[in-house]
């Protein structure tokens, strides 16, 4: 069979249960930061907030998001570190906004904070997203599990500061080091007592992974369907992306050796969405909502057809 069938779930968040598998969900990246990697700025003013936080939330539920994931802390390389206090500051007027204009909006925290996870959950959002895997802090896994909300856990290799230092892996070291990884995260979140039917994985592309190191975890997506659990894709805009862009021959006149923008990524991310859909992921996050939507009608219509 040339594609991976996707596997079928009942995600069960704090107040609400999403059905995965039958169509891809998109998660919108609402940052409100004014350092990220890709819109640091766009939607962060202490002016203004929460307004611009709200206009884009607005947009990209309007565009086709099931879920938005509001991050107040970048985990770029060099970003500045945060208290939970000064994250909490950015994102929990947002939350309030968001649900006091539309009140059924499902809302990720993306924190590796627990003291924000909790203040967040109790504000109103259904879902913690924690790119550490709760390795960042330990008080995560014990506190959404008392919080009973979903729960997302991602592998990283390394903090943020350490990725430029990092020895290279070969293709074949990283898929089992992620899966390897994964199953003890999966493992410390169970036995805090998170069920099972609260928790999606997401591979982490980019996070530790350096260029070309993201390929072999694309290509062999459907290895982690071994933990029969949700697979979120967050692919966006990664700067491996932009590299093999700016490698492709039939592109070198049009880039002229420069790295293509954030802008310029939008097809390959595209491209790469519709590759994991069709390897088995359940969610995409995502800073553009409409290109995202359209890509995956298409690919879950190839998968309905098998």
């Amino acid at each position: 069979m040339p594609f991976a069938p996707r596997t079928h779930h009942d995600w069960h968040l704090r107040t609400r249960t999403l059905t995965l598998g039958k169509q891809t969900i998109i998660m919108g990246i609402l940052n409100i930061t004014p350092d990220s990697f890709s819109d640091g700025g766009l939607f962060y003013s202490p002016l203004h907030a929460p307004e611009r936080a709200l206009d884009q939330a607005l947009k990209m539920l309007e565009e086709g998001a099931t879920i938005l994931d509001i991050g107040g802390e970048s985990t770029r390389p060099n970003a500045t570190p945060l208290t939970p206090d000064e994250e909490q500051s950015r994102i929990l007027p947002a939350i309030e906004a968001i649900l006091k204009a539309e009140p059924e909006t499902i809302l990720s925290v993306d924190t590796f904070h627990a003291a924000t996870a909790r203040r967040a959950i109790e504000a109103g959002a259904q879902i913690v997203n924690d790119v550490s895997g709760h390795l960042w802090d330990e008080d995560m896994s014990a506190t959404c599990a008392q919080l009973r909300c979903g729960t997302i856990l991602m592998h990283t290799r390394g903090r943020p500061q350490d990725w430029p230092t990092l020895p290279p892996l070969a293709p074949d070291e990283v898929v089992p080091l992620v899966v390897t990884e994964l199953a003890k995260h999966i493992e410390a979140a169970t036995t805090a007592g998170i069920p099972r039917n609260k928790i999606v994985i997401d591979p982490g592309f980019g996070f530790g992974k350096r260029l070309d190191e993201n390929y072999p975890l694309l290509a062999h997506l459907p290895e982690l369907q071994q933990f029969d659990l949700p697979i979120l894709i967050g692919i966006s805009r990664k700067g491996f992306l932009a590299h093999t862009l700016a490698q492709a021959p039939s592109l070198s006149i049009l880039l002229d050796g420069a790295t293509p923008s954030m802008e310029d990524r939008l097809h390959a991310s595209t491209a790469a969405n519709v590759a994991a859909i069709l390897s088995g992921a359940h969610i995409l996050r995502t800073h553009d909502v409409r290109p995202a939507v359209e890509a995956a009608a298409i690919a879950d219509q190839i998968l309905a057809a098998l």
